[in-house]
């Protein structure tokens, strides 16, 4: 399938499936894609890839280890990959922790946070994702202003690939509804004040009525890693 084929697929599919349940969103991703599509995973939750892995047993799942997690991040990780029917692929960047203080200098996530996340995740997703025609996300258009024209299936123009977004619609009463009728894997964090898990220097606690992401680079107009946008 070309570029423009795939590009033309994912358009189509968008307005269709816009009001279809996340289910049937994945079954036709796995049946168009089967395994040149993978899903990737925050370890925040394991909700989209628990939802993957019914429609498609097996599937992918690809988790960046930025060498910044928090431990429960990486734990959780460990718990889909022993428990679910999943493949857990683990990218990591070509410099380590040590190697990008001694290139950048140290803590350049405080000082230049575009670069260290263009380091240590865009650039080893694009790898990653080299192998796969569409890739799968757990954006909902309810967590920021920025996500709030997520589609449920897009074209994503940078890595010229499908971008299926099942949950796009969901609230976090649906997520917290789903994890608990399925007892889907969750990051434990989640139960310690954050709604939203990134690196561990760049992610903070959220305040009662802030948005999920607040708890991302705060007090910086950032607001994403660049991974969606």
């Amino acid at each position: 399938m070309t570029v423009t084929d795939l590009q033309a697929l994912a358009e189509r599919a968008g307005r269709e499936l816009e009001e279809a349940p996340a289910p049937e969103i994945l079954r036709w991703a796995a049946e168009t894609f089967g395994e040149r599509f993978c899903v990737t995973s925050s370890m925040e939750d394991a909700v989209v890839a628990h939802l993957a892995s019914r429609a498609l047993p097996g599937v992918d799942v690809v988790f960046l280890d930025t060498g910044y997690h928090f431990p429960e991040t990486i734990g959780t990780r460990d718990a889909v990959a022993a428990v679910m029917d999943v493949n857990v692929i683990t990218l990591t960047p070509r410099a380590s922790v040590a190697e990008q203080d001694a290139a950048h200098g140290p803590r350049l996530h405080d000082r230049d946070p575009d670069l260290c996340c263009a380091l240590r995740k865009v650039e080893p997703l694009e790898r990653g994702l080299a192998a796969y025609d569409a890739w799968a996300t757990g954006l909902r258009r309810d967590e920021s202003p920025t996500r709030a024209g997520t589609p449920v299936v897009g074209w994503d123009e940078r890595r010229r690939k499908v971008k299926v977004s099942p949950i796009a619609r969901w609230t976090q009463e649906d997520v917290d509804a789903y994890i608990a009728e399925h007892g889907v894997l969750a990051n434990p964090l989640l139960m310690d004040g954050y709604a939203s898990v990134g690196c561990a220097p760049c992610t903070r606690r959220i305040a009662a009525g802030e948005d999920a992401r607040a708890g991302r680079w705060s007090g910086l107009a950032k607001t994403e890693c660049g991974l969606h946008g």
